[in-house]
């Protein structure tokens, strides 16, 4: 297996155009992680299923979030994606979220080309508030049967925010 780390980077975060790798399908309750150093992805927990992920979950190469890990990205597709792949991503937001005290943001993203939707979104306000409402409710919820209240989400960001959040986790990667 390819270490993700080392032949991709983050991309082209000042034109919004991102590598993005997925660890968990949408509908999965298997909490897939990418293992830094063995470079292997490694199945860490499986959460009940009413906690499935609503979206495809996956990280930015060459990133680092204030969390030790690599940030995180959601990534919007009308099917799932297998766990394993690559993507060119657009980024069209942010979801700032706290996980147990530690940030843990979430880029939003959707595919770079995304002929089905005819690349509708770019935004987070193009996005169905629907699934906004689904995506918050899950990340505020989905550790509650274990540690109730230890996950937040605070807020949700624009584009701009989005790349600043990845700039600092590019730049933490870069120092460690």
């Amino acid at each position: 297996m390819a270490d993700f780390n080392k032949i991709l980077d983050a991309g082209d975060v000042d034109g919004g155009i991102i590598n993005v790798v997925v660890e968990i399908p949408t509908g999965s309750s298997h909490k897939i992680e990418w293992n830094r150093e063995l470079a292997v992805f490694e199945l860490d927990r499986i959460d009940p299923q009413i906690f499935a992920k609503p979206c495809n979950y996956g990280f930015i190469p060459q990133t680092l979030d204030e969390d030790g890990d690599e940030l995180d990205a959601l990534i919007i597709t009308e099917q799932p994606l297998p766990t394993g792949i690559f993507l060119k991503a657009k980024v069209i937001g942010v979801m700032k979220f706290v996980d147990d005290g530690e940030v843990d943001d979430k880029i939003v993203v959707v595919p770079a080309d995304d002929r089905d939707t005819g690349n509708a979104y770019n935004s987070l306000e193009d996005l169905p508030k629907q699934l906004i409402n689904q995506l918050q409710f899950h990340f505020s919820h989905y550790k509650d049967l274990k540690k109730a209240g230890t996950t937040v989400v605070e807020s949700w960001g624009d584009v701009a925010e989005a790349k600043e959040v990845i700039k600092e986790s590019i730049q933490r990667w870069k120092d460690l």
